[in-house]
């Protein structure tokens, strides 16, 4: 090589390094105290101390003036004590008011007062004269022996005997220079404990400066605007230093915080929510976004407070607006309860009835749970607006029947409906009879059963008031509309109602005290809310009075919708205005989804198993139970025991004029009107002879 590389060999080069071991280290085991130092809840911590350290000088007078003034109470109470100050005070109030014998008395009671309170004394400074006259000589003399004698020289007993007296003295002193440190620091935490601001929930680790101060809702601040209400219980309870009793302590719910106070003594939630007015005034908020209402005891006051202006933001798109299907079976996004969650509104098994002033969001309301039945494909739609509006007109190609105007026409179309939802109830029942296991209700595999014609079925009635105070149908349809509410419920079948007009005469109280669901919007007058919402409600604090007009539009109260007692609910708005139209992209899509799964509007769910047709005469001899004579009453009562669909209303001139298109009728027998089973059977043997 002389020396030289060859060009292109490898030639070896040293690197300054240094060794490490094979396996690395683990980046966890390097940074437990930065992720520790960096959570959420450290940061929080490192905030509070942070913040305590700025106002410590602010806090540190604050509890010097609480011991001060602590001590000044326990002299006042001192001095109270020692000049009977109390019943002092009883006989002022006696001679004020020229009350002789109650001052008589008060004057009675001073004197007995101070004979018993020195004869305690006495008492007691006999018995330390007694216990000293006997201790003192006998430590006396212990002293004296233990002083002269060595413990070698004393009798072993005595010698322990000193020895346990050295102990206990040497334990005392230790427990006395204790207390002398412990004590102090005691005396002076009773002092502030003693000294504290004793209004209702005072206390004095507050934060007035933090971002959210406006929302801030706590313990304290609800006892002191309840204090402030100007109830009688309450102000006495509060007088006498009474603390209230929080079963629930304040928490965040949703958009707003929420309490559940045990209330005093003579106090009730309604008088709380009598009051609401001065506690959302009291508490800073809007009469909307404070809700006292009644808990599980009339005694016992729920409260939630929203954030400041919660309320006032909107609701967001509607979930289904642009995509998706639905199952009734699950609900139908409705709107956001005051705590912001979205609110699945039941259709199956359920019937609403939906109310409010004009222009409140009733329709809009209803628009939206239709639209989210139409995205069903086994939902049959029956649609009917008892006046001139176009509200409903973009459901037209998805509803199985659809007809909108004033005139008598769509009354009776309505009525009919009903009358055919009934007789749907009585076919429906009887397929569930034959099904295996004989279901109680239809479930969602028997609805997906074409051929069984268990589907949802809903039919939406919009201001229902119209028909229900028809001069010809009115009193049919409230008939029928209670029937099916009563009873199509566990059939698949759902009754929608919506009205303006609220009021008692408007709308049927059976329909009322019936419905599942119960929604008022904006409305005017306390018949109006309980209305809609049922008896009770606005003396319960539910109260949808208080919902401005314009103001809250589109925010309703709502019974029945959840398992809450009531919810507070911002309507999800699909719109339908001028020149802006979601609605019908939506009924569009449910159409091909109809498609998607082979079904037709003509035919959905029309079912080949039809209703077997009524005969009265062969119901009669069913209901005869073998007997010769049956009076009248009795047969009316089995016949709608037998079929209340169809007999539920038969009277006895129904029964006879039946009897009578066979050749017969009732007989009396006994001065009772009764049917004869020769009767029956003669007249089925000569119908059946006849076929």
């Amino acid at each position: 090589m002389n020396g030289n590389h060859e060009r292109g060999a490898l030639q070896p080069k040293v690197f300054e390094a240094e060794i490490v071991d094979d396996e690395p280290v683990s980046g966890d085991n390097r940074s437990v105290l930065g992720r520790w130092w960096n959570a959420p809840g450290a940061a929080h911590l490192r905030a509070v101390a942070a913040y305590r350290f700025r106002k410590l000088p602010r806090d540190f007078l604050r509890l010097a003036w609480f011991v001060l003034r602590g001590h000044g109470r326990w002299m006042a109470k001192a001095w109270t004590w020692a000049t009977y100050g109390d019943l002092r005070s009883d006989a002022r109030r006696a001679r004020v008011s020229g009350d002789a014998e109650a001052r008589r008395r008060a004057q009675e009671l001073i004197r007995a007062d101070a004979k018993a309170r020195w004869g305690r004394l006495a008492i007691v400074l006999h018995r330390v004269v007694v216990v000293a006259a006997v201790v003192a000589p006998v430590g006396l003399v212990l002293w004296c022996v233990d002083s002269w004698m060595t413990r070698a020289d004393m009798w072993p007993w005595l010698a322990q005997l000193l020895d346990l007296i050295g102990t206990a003295w040497e334990v005392l002193k230790t427990v006395a220079s204790a207390l002398l440190l412990i004590g102090p620091v005691g005396w002076v935490v009773a002092a502030a404990w003693e000294g504290r601001d004793k209004e209702p929930g005072a206390t004095w680790l507050t934060r007035p400066d933090r971002d959210d101060a406006d929302s801030w809702i706590d313990e304290r601040m609800v006892s002191k605007a309840l204090g402030h209400l100007g109830i009688a219980p309450l102000n006495a309870f509060f007088k006498n230093g009474g603390e209230l009793l929080y079963s629930v302590p304040a928490r965040r719910d949703g958009n707003g915080t929420f309490v559940q106070v045990r209330l005093p003594l003579g106090t009730t939630a309604d008088m709380v929510a009598d009051r609401r007015d001065k506690l959302a005034a009291n508490l800073g908020r809007a009469k909307l976004e404070t809700w006292p209402t009644e808990g599980d005891e009339a005694g016992v006051l729920d409260l939630w407070v929203a954030d400041k202006g919660a309320l006032a933001g909107g609701t967001g798109d509607w979930p289904l607006q642009y995509d998706g299907q639905l199952d009734v079976f699950d609900g139908v996004p409705f709107g956001l309860t005051q705590r912001g969650m979205v609110v699945n509104a039941p259709l199956i098994e359920a019937n609403w009835l939906i109310g409010g002033r004009p222009g409140q969001g009733k329709s809009a309301a209803l628009r939206t749970l239709l639209l989210g039945a139409a995205l069903d494909p086994t939902a049959e739609l029956w649609i009917f607006v008892m006046g001139e509006s176009p509200d409903f007109d973009p459901f037209g190609p998805r509803a199985s029947r659809y007809r909108m105007g004033m005139d008598d026409a769509v009354a009776e179309a309505a009525v009919s409906a009903l009358e055919d939802l009934s007789t749907e109830m009585e076919r429906r029942g009887k397929v569930l009879g034959e099904q295996p296991g004989r279901p109680p209700k239809v479930s969602r595999k028997l609805a997906d059963k074409p051929g069984l014609g268990l589907h949802p079925l809903v039919c939406a009635i919009d201001e229902c008031h119209e028909l229900f105070q028809h001069p010809k149908f009115g009193k049919r349809a409230a008939e029928l509309a209670v029937r099916v509410i009563k009873r199509g419920r566990k059939y698949g079948i759902v009754l929608l109602l919506a009205t303006q007009s609220p009021t008692k005469d408007s709308i049927p109280r059976e329909v009322t005290r019936n419905v599942s669901c119960g929604v008022a919007f904006s409305v005017a007058d306390q018949i109006a809310n309980d209305g809609l919402l049922g008896t009770g409600k606005y003396r319960a604090g539910i109260r949808a009075t208080d919902l401005r007009m314009k103001t809250d539009r589109g925010t309703c109260v709502a019974v029945g919708v959840t398992d809450a007692t009531f919810d507070l609910i911002r309507a999800f708005y699909v719109p339908f205005e001028d020149e802006v139209d979601m609605v019908t992209p939506v009924v569009e899509r449910a159409l091909a989804i109809l498609r998607e799964h082979g079904r037709e509007i003509e035919n959905s769910g029309r079912a080949a198993i039809q209703a077997t047709p009524v005969d009265p005469l062969t119901d009669v001899a069913a209901v005869m139970h073998g007997e010769r004579r049956v009076p009248t009453r009795v047969v009316l009562a089995r016949l709608a025991e037998h079929n209340p669909a169809e007999y539920e209303r038969w009277t006895f001139s129904d029964l006879k004029a039946a009897l009578a298109r066979h050749g017969f009728g009732p007989r009396k027998s006994g001065g009772v009107q009764v049917v004869r089973a020769e009767d029956v059977s003669a007249a089925l043997s000569l119908r059946d002879g006849r076929e």
